[in-house]
């Protein structure tokens, strides 16, 4: 069986045809050390165990590691008692690259998400299933309703692709919500020179007003006028791509106007 949690409690999906396709959907060829988090009982696990790869589990529930003892007698595995989010990442794979895998908890899916951003430079790929309207905040383009802050961090360092759905119906207990499964492939250009902290104030900025104008959901920011009169200034936060916000960003600081209430 292969484990979503929820903050409600724990769902498990009967199909096990879904464990083969999540496993297959990692593209083993570009990097060897695979860390998968969360694997429960080891659906995922025992499909990742056959491939030519180097793995290692992360498991910070103790119930679940005994329980996959029972299951997968047969393997030798590296696993890691701790949580995922205060896990050392440099430190698993000695500093070397590594794609992560799983069936993410929604209730820190998002979280686990944003630790993969920060990481991306260590991190060429990932495969996971998310709740079905995280997901596709992750992979919507612009223009959509669902494009948002999950949509333009991650395309800042990821191409995502959303592979396919899962319903609720194969789970047990049935949940409320359906899944998806999405793979991010790092992209091959992730130097931007513009600093980070304000690129994510000012996309989350632009966000928390999404139905204004860009001239003014950013007022705070103080730019100047001559740059407010530019088109862009114009559109609503959706309208704009990943690198859209990075080039505002830049011509801000250029400008000197970096210091905002």
């Amino acid at each position: 069986m292969f484990r979503i949690i929820k903050r409600y409690g724990q769902h498990y999906l009967t199909d096990k045809s879904i464990a083969f396709q999540t496993a297959n959907s990692l593209p083993i060829n570009s990097c060897k050390n695979v860390l998968e988090v969360g694997p429960g009982f080891g659906a995922l696990t025992k499909h990742l165990y056959e491939q030519p790869i180097n793995l290692t589990v992360v498991e910070i529930d103790k119930k679940s590691l005994e329980a996959l003892k029972i299951h997968v007698p047969s393997y030798t595995l590296n696993i890691i008692h701790e949580d995922f989010l205060k896990l050392n990442l440099y430190e698993i794979f000695n500093q070397k690259e590594f794609s992560v895998i799983g069936n993410f908890p929604y209730n820190i899916s998002s979280q686990i998400l944003f630790r993969v951003l920060e990481h991306h430079r260590l991190i060429p790929n990932l495969v996971g299933m998310f709740q079905k309207e995280v997901a596709q905040r992750i992979t919507s383009g612009p223009g959509s309703k669902e494009y948002g802050i999950l949509s333009v961090m991650t395309q800042l360092y990821y191409h995502p692709e959303l592979l396919f759905d899962v319903p609720s119906n194969v789970f047990y207990p049935q949940p409320k919500v359906e899944s998806s499964v999405i793979r991010l492939t790092r992209l091959d250009d992730d130097q931007y020179p513009c600093r980070m902290d304000l690129l994510y104030k000012i996309i989350k900025s632009s966000f928390n007003h999404r139905r204004k104008q860009l001239r003014s959901s950013l007022k705070k920011f103080m730019f100047p006028e001559f740059m407010l009169d530019d088109e862009v200034f114009s559109k609503r936060p959706e309208q704009l791509t990943a690198l859209e916000f990075v080039e505002i960003t830049k011509q801000l600081e250029y400008e000197n106007f970096s210091s905002y209430r």
